[in-house]
């Protein structure tokens, strides 16, 4: 049967075993950041402008030197 144990516990849930809280608490402390991320990005629950180092985040570290930096490695007595 697909998705034998999914469905256990939804009908468990739907039958009042678990509160919302404990439900969703213990699935995230079980997955791991890699999953909750994919979670997220799959269900788009918030945007990712809104996640430290996200793709809009203005201070996320692209690999890339700053301007200051660039001037301090070209001439550091600048």
């Amino acid at each position: 049967m697909a998705r034998e144990f999914s469905n256990r516990l939804l009908e468990l849930y739907e039958g009042g075993m678990f509160n919302t809280d404990e439900l969703v608490r213990s699935m995230l402390y079980w997955m791991s950041e890699r999953d909750v991320k994919e979670f997220v990005q799959a269900n788009q629950f918030f945007g990712f402008s809104d996640l430290p180092g996200g793709p809009q985040d203005p201070d996320a570290d692209d690999g890339q030197p700053d301007e200051a930096q660039e001037w301090h490695d070209f001439d550091p007595d600048c």
